[in-house]
Order: C-alpha cells, then sequence, then structure tokens
C-alpha cells in the first residue's frame, strides 16, 4: 500500500512503539538539571530531546536515520524550540561541544552488538563529556523473557492522515547473547485494506555490572544506578551513571 503524509514510515513506527512512554522523562529532566549541555543519543523522533527542550535546556540530538531527524527537527519548528540535531552513528560521533549530560534513553546501548562497538560508543562518549560530565544509560530490567503474547493483548497504536497503524508485542525471546523482541505490525488505511509484517529488535543481554566496568575500561567512573518502574505497558529500566574524568 502507498501511504501519503508528511511523516516517514520510521517516524510513525518510532511514535507508535516508543512515543507514549513517559515513564522515563522526570530522571532525564532530574539529570539534565545538574548536567548540561544535553546530548541524546539514539533520539530518534525527539521523544527525550523535546521534552527537554520544553524546559529550556540546551539540547544536542543523534541519531543515524535521517528520517527521524528530519522529524524531530520538524516538530521543534513547530514548537519554535531550539535542539540541534544531526544524523551520525554513535559509535563514530564528532560534535563541536562537549556536554554535562549524554543520555541513552530506551536500551540504546543494548542496541549494539557486542563489547568491541560498545567501547566504540563509550569512547567516543568521553570525548564529548565536559569534566565530571555524565553519561546516563538505560538498560532493561528484568532482561524479560516471554513466550506468545497472551490472548486479548492490546497493540500499540497511532493514526496519521486517516492511516491506522499498529504495533502488537508477541514475545520476548533468549536467541544466544541477545534478547529479542517480536512485533506484529499493521497498517490499515484510509479505504480499510489491510497489511502486516513482523518486526524483531535484539537487544544484547547486558547487566550494569558488565557496562560499569566496560566505562571504567574506557576512562569513565562508575557514579550509581537509577531505577525507571515498570508501568502496564513497559518494563522497568536501570539507568547506569558514568562519570568523566575531571569530576
Amino acid at each position: 500500500m502507498e501511504m501519503t503524509g508528511r511523516l516517514s514510515d520510521a517516524a510513525i513506527w518510532d511514535d507508535v512503539e516508543h512515543g507514549a512512554y513517559t515513564a522515563d522523562l522526570e530522571l532525564w529532566s532530574r539529570l539534565a538539571a545538574n548536567n548540561g549541555p544535553v546530548l541524546d543519543l539514539g533520539c530518534g523522533a525527539g521523544r527525550v530531546a523535546l521534552h527537554l527542550a520544553r524546559e529550556g535546556h540546551e539540547v544536542w540530538a543523534l541519531d543515524h536515520d535521517p528520517d527521524l531527524i528530519a522529524a524531530l527537527l520538524d516538530r521543534a519548528a513547530d514548537e519554535a524550540l531550539t535542539v540541534r540535531a544531526s544524523v551520525g552513528d554513535v559509535r563514530d560521533f564528532a560534535l563541536d561541544a562537549s556536554f554535562g549530560l549524554i543520555a541513552a534513553p530506551m536500551q540504546l546501548v543494548q542496541l549494539m552488538r557486542g563489547e568491541a562497538e560498545r567501547a566504540a560508543m563509550l569512547a567516543c562518549v568521553g570525548r564529548h563529556l565536559c569534566p565530571g560530565g555524565v553519561f546516563a544509560a538505560a538498560l532493561m530490567d528484568p532482561p524479560l523473557i516471554w513466550g506468545d503474547a497472551e490472548e486479548g493483548s492490546l497493540p500499540d497504536v497511532r493514526e496519521s492522515e486517516d492511516w491506522v497503524f499498529s504495533s502488537l508485542p508477541l514475545g520476548v525471546r533468549l536467541d544466544g547473547p541477545e534478547l529479542v523482541i517480536e512485533r506484529l505490525r499493521q497498517v490499515v488505511s484510509p479505504s480499510g485494506e489491510l497489511s502486516e509484517s513482523r518486526h524483531d529488535t535484539r537487544l544484547d543481554v547486558l547487566e550494569p555490572e558488565r557496562l560499569e566496568s566496560e566505562g571504567e575500561a574506557a576512562g569513565l567512573t562508575a557514579a550509581g544506578r537509577r531505577a525507571i518502574p515498570a508501568t502496564d505497558d513497559h518494563v522497568g529500566s536501570v539507568v547506569v551513571t558514568l562519570r568523566g574524568a575531571g569530576g
């Protein structure tokens, strides 16, 4: 089906599957209050970056997907907010700024494939932290594993330009060192035509202790953990904080 409308597919699915999540925003606000400017890594369509910009923080944002960056910038312009957003790889970026807080929300770190990719990201983070600046990374807690979705489970749903998009979690399975989150994505056109596809997200199994150890190998210092409680629709997270040199 040919879809029309302002948002790209990437931005729509980012909204459907992540846009309604707000349980972590208070924590990012508290961390940003004492540490600025802020860099939002893996920013998507701007869920966290726009929230912090609304609060008056100086916010930069980075994502590998140009469609997501375009959606973020459109939304910032609509609200007359300033967010300096760039397309880039979180494992290899160079920005002309240093940050008091670098945030990695929603299991971004677990999307890295193995220790080598995390080490590359942590090295970039270390180069971009102000003296004593904080890197904060959310990890899934617990590493939830469950089988097929229960009958009656509700999908995440969004409407855009008379199209209806839904994403139903089907299960979380262990595949070697990775968790596989399985979803059924469905699209209903304005005329009622239905299409669907399966979508998998792979997350490295990563304990807080291991990330702290890898951070220390990159010259960062463990600075405590914060908890984000589970909600009816989302698992909880442990946010590992690492402090840069000079703090």
